[in-house]
């Protein structure tokens, strides 16, 4: 028992030490973090050199990193800030969602795959994320241009919208047919989860934030630690409301997120809970969840389905582009600035892997397609650094990136 134990913290120690180490080598060429620490998990887990393996203790924490990371990114998104950057990042959004969903679904049923492998499939090439997208508009200092609101709005209602088309496949599948009582119910369910989780979050948390709030000030014994075990606790509560609903508990992990962020905390409270979640996600948890996906990579798959691979790419890189450029052209954007927003668009990264992940979990698609999918997300939030540094170049050449009055520099790490 202690020797197994032994074993476990071993393991722990390692995939943590190379996460950190790969982690760090990928940030200094430019790339996000989750990039690294995927490659470790490819190289030193049972792909390659089969140093790291797979083990109870390393999913339990690994799904315990999707979620926290899940509610880290619900706290990143600011509803009024969604609304207020308005119809053209809503526009491109759908333009995002719709366009690369289609095709995915349709490359699908062409692979003559299952519906909700196909479902899924659709899912995958309509994710993007948020993170990735902040990171590099920081790095590349555009934050304050109109590509930047336009991209980071556009990324939130995607993010968004994946999610919640996500809880409507994850139940479909569930379902396991198209039986329209089941569909009914499971839709139902999900409604319910929503509507349960708005009046919590509308009408229960600023209650009980104000509460606590009282508390502090009269007895002095609430101190920040308390408000980030009060936090973690309404997290926990909508996993377990997602669960009911038959979602995944990322689900009620990302609502909690947003909620938490709407919540009118005392901003130094607030501050310490989005550090302290930030620091659990991004330092412990989410890089064993980065690392065991890795461990799940076969590279069999660029051998036996490379046709299929490089068709599935193209239809990833090409769809988003297409989707944003094209709903771009009715608003006040230029031609030039929609391609731009494409590119930037382009970067799956984090959510891509969830999805693929659940899917995997729930055996609704195989190992190669796992592959498949876990490689268009490195592919293209690789090259999205790329590409948008390209296309920013060809926007100064034309005089066409515009600079906006109002920077909303929130997004920035």
């Amino acid at each position: 028992m202690v020797e197994a134990a032994g074993i476990d913290i071993l393991s722990l120690l390692l995939v943590l030490t190379v996460a950190w180490v790969f982690g760090g080598i990928s940030e200094r060429f430019g790339y996000p973090t989750m990039m690294g620490e995927l490659f470790a998990g490819i190289v030193f887990g049972p792909a390659l050199l089969g140093l790291l393996q797979p083990s109870e203790l390393l999913t339990v924490l690994a799904e315990l990193g999707v979620f926290l990371l899940m509610v880290y990114v619900g706290m990143e998104v600011d509803l009024r800030e969604l609304f207020r950057l308005g119809p053209q990042s809503l526009l491109i959004a759908v333009g995002a969602f719709v366009i690369p969903f289609g095709l995915g679904y349709w490359a699908g049923l062409l692979l003559d795959v299952s519906t909700g492998a196909a479902l899924f499939l659709g899912l995958a090439m309509a994710a993007t994320s948020l993170a990735t997208k902040s990171r590099i508009l920081a790095d590349l200092e555009l934050l304050d241009t109109r590509i930047a609101n336009v991209l980071l709005g556009g990324a939130l209602a995607s993010d968004v919208g994946v999610l919640i088309a996500f809880a409507g496949v994850d139940s479909y599948v569930t379902a396991g047919a198209l039986d329209v009582t089941e569909i009914a119910i499971i839709v139902a369910k999900a409604l319910g989860f929503f509507a349960v989780t708005l009046f919590i979050g509308y009408r229960f948390l600023p209650f009980a934030w104000t509460r606590i709030e009282n508390l502090s000030e009269r007895y002095g014994f609430v101190d920040r630690t308390t408000a980030f075990t009060f936090a973690l606790l309404v997290s926990l509560l909508f996993a377990q409301l997602a669960t009911l609903a038959e979602l995944h508990m990322i689900i009620g992990g990302f609502v909690a997120g947003m909620f938490l962020r709407q919540a009118d905390v005392q901003p130094e409270l607030y501050e310490h809970m989005h550090t302290v979640m930030y620091d659990l996600s991004m330092g412990f948890f989410a890089p064993i969840f980065f690392v065991t996906v890795g461990f799940e990579m076969t590279f069999g798959v660029f051998f036996d389905s490379f046709g299929i691979l490089a068709a599935l790419v193209a239809v990833a890189f090409l769809g988003k582009i297409i989707g944003s450029w094209l709903f771009a052209l009715p608003t006040s954007l230029s031609s030039l600035e929609g391609l731009v927003v494409g590119f930037g668009m382009n970067g799956r990264g984090t959510v891509e892997i969830i999805i693929a992940s659940v899917a995997l979990s729930a055996g609704v698609i195989d190992q190669s397609m796992f592959s498949i999918l876990v490689f268009i997300a490195i592919f293209t939030t690789a090259l999205v650094p790329v590409t948008v540094t390209w296309g920013v170049r060809m926007l100064e050449a034309a005089d066409e990136l515009v600079y906006v009055d109002d920077a909303t520099g929130s997004h920035d790490h």
